[in-house]
């Protein structure tokens, strides 16, 4: 893959070059602004970006700030966002960027970074369209939903399965991790659209809208 490094720390930013360049990818740009970060985008189109959310001037919400404007630029321009600490309020600006279409985005704390092959696995997945938010987002994202829930009328199960979606996983990964059949978690998925009254569309539309619709709730 293509790749552009976004982090105004500069050990973490050059680790990634070679963390990435060992694992046989490119990195097209690696800079320590937002600014630069946009720049990079427009000229380069990478396959995804790499952001740390917090960069100068202010050390707040540049980098995000920066992937917003970058995605507005350059639709769908797969993002990683990387953070030190959960921020949901972040994640919700992120999501935002989807208009409901998808178009690769990912939410990790910087701690994953650690564990390589998963980190790994979550780029090429953001880098493929996919959705990708750390599980301690998603947990706090679920725990503010609104009382009128929308979810209300999934089983337990169900709610397992659109967890795991919003996490980015297959049907395929979903299975595994439930220890249940591939045909199992289709039906439930297929259960949730219905339930969550989402109409007819891509498989991946629809995985979108209801992956938006539990975090929001």
């Amino acid at each position: 893959m293509r790749i552009v490094i976004a982090d105004d720390a500069v050990l973490l930013r050059e680790g990634l070059v070679r963390l990435l360049t060992e694992s046989g990818h490119q990195v097209v740009a690696a800079v320590g602004d937002g600014d630069a970060l946009v720049e990079a985008v427009v000229e380069h189109r990478p396959d995804v970006s790499i952001v740390d959310v917090r960069m100068p001037p202010t050390h707040t919400d540049e980098g995000l700030r920066a992937a917003v404007e970058a995605r507005r630029l350059v639709p769908r321009t797969p993002i990683l966002v990387l953070s030190q600490y959960v921020e949901v309020s972040y994640a919700d600006d992120l999501l935002d960027t989807t208009g409901g279409s998808g178009g690769g985005i990912g939410y990790l704390l910087k701690d994953r970074v650690a564990a390589i092959d998963e980190f790994l696995d979550a780029l090429r997945r953001v880098a493929a369209g996919g959705t990708v938010l750390d599980p301690e987002v998603v947990s706090q994202l679920f725990a503010r939903r609104r009382r009128d829930d929308p979810l209300r009328e999934l089983t337990p199960r169900e709610r397992e399965v659109l967890s795991l979606m919003a996490e980015g996983r297959s049907n395929t990964a979903i299975a595994r991790a439930l220890v249940v059949s591939d045909g199992a978690v289709e039906k439930h998925v297929r259960n949730i659209f219905t339930k969550l009254t989402l109409p007819p569309d891509t498989e991946q539309h629809r995985r979108v809208l209801a992956v938006l619709t539990y975090l929001r709730n």
